[in-house]
Formats: C-alpha cells, structure tokens, sequence
C-alpha cells in the first residue's frame, strides 16, 4: 500500500508541476476564462480623433489615419486571428518572437505593423480590462494601421470580426528591438518593408537630432 501511496503523490506532484509550467496561451483553453461571455469595447470618442494640432501622417489603404506618436488615444480599425488558421497554424500558439500568445485575464496579445507599433507596444481599448501587448505581426497588417486582436478560438475570432475601437497607447515598444528581430527575416516581403520602414525613422530621427545640436 505504501508504494501505491507514494506512486499517487508522484503522479499528483507532476500533474501540478505541468499545470504550473503550462504558458499563457492554456489559459484560452480554459472554460471558466472562456466562458465568462464577450466583453465588447466601448464606443470611440470624438476626442479621439487626430488632433490637428499634430503634423498630419496621412491614411491607410482603409482610410484610417496614421497617428502621430505624441497622440496617445486613438481610433483605429482592429481584426482578429487565431493561431488555428491555415496561416499560422504552421506556428502554432506562437508569435513572431518565439514566445506563447497571450490570452490571460489580464495580459492579452495583438500583431501590427512593427513600423506603426513596435514590438512590445502595450495598449488598452476603451471598455475592456485587458492589457494588449504588441508581440506579433501579419503581412496583411503592413502599410496599415490596422491591430490585430489574437483570440484562443475560431468562434470568439469571428465574435470580434472587424471593429473600429478607441485605444490608449500605455507604452510604446523598441524600434530598435523590432528591427533586430526582423533584420534576418528580409527575405519575406513584408518583414523586408517594415525594416525599410523602421530605417527610415531611424534616419529621420537622427537627421532631427543632429540638427538640433
């Protein structure tokens, strides 16, 4: 009896080691996260439109504009994936930098242009709780300022489908860092287009800078 008793301890002792090392993506898999219903975005604010006191970017091919950096609240246009599409299902439950999606109660993935929001762009949408972290990228998304909310599943994706929502940019990520991620990925069209892209700030940044000295 013993040894049976010592075999079930062992066993359960694993069990709550694979639940505790599980990544964030299990949570989206998990029914009491999943089930507890949709929570839809707020409706966007005037207020939030491009302030016409900001250098004017210009529009995407949908029509939205492109922000200046120092506006912060935004309307844009968002889609949503899910990693069991045809396109991503060769990665898996993975982003463009290796690591899990998020799916969490509180900290959630989304994929952009790295050339609008740079790897590690932390945002919230206007009536949500969730932070959203810029971690991966689409071909679909570059030259657009369209964000795309990464969703556990196919139906809670097509619940999203396209929404034009209200964000606060809380933090901006690293150009630099998106850059070093891409440099070896140029071979793709798109991967190749946002490092242009980047370059290009980079540029003007220091052309800015040295004319400020």
């Amino acid at each position: 009896m013993s040894n049976i008793f010592k075999k079930a301890l062992k066993l359960a002792a694993l069990t709550l080691a694979a639940i505790a090392g599980m990544p964030d993506t299990q949570a989206a898999y998990n029914p009491a996260i999943t089930s507890r219903g949709f929570v839809p975005p707020a409706p966007p604010r005037r207020s939030a439109m491009p302030d016409r006191r900001l250098p004017n970017l210009g529009r995407d091919k949908h029509g939205f504009p492109f922000y200046h950096p120092r506006q912060l609240n935004r309307v844009v246009r968002t889609t949503a994936y899910t990693h069991s599409e045809s396109d991503h299902v060769g990665y898996g439950p993975r982003n463009a930098i290796g690591t899990y999606l998020k799916y969490g109660e509180r900290v959630r993935s989304a994929a952009a242009d790295w050339s609008v929001y740079p790897l590690g762009t932390k945002f919230k949408i206007k009536g949500e709780p969730y932070v959203y972290v810029v971690d991966d990228y689409g071909s679909a998304l570059v030259g657009t300022a369209t964000i795309d909310i990464y969703q556990p599943n196919k139906s809670l994706m097509k619940q999203w489908g396209r929404r034009v929502v209200e964000i606060e940019v809380i933090e901006w990520g690293s150009s630099r860092l998106s850059m070093e991620k891409l440099v070896d990925r140029r071979r793709y069209t798109h991967c190749r287009q946002m490092y242009a892209a980047l370059l290009e700030q980079s540029r003007h940044r220091n052309t800015a800078q040295n004319r400020r000295r």
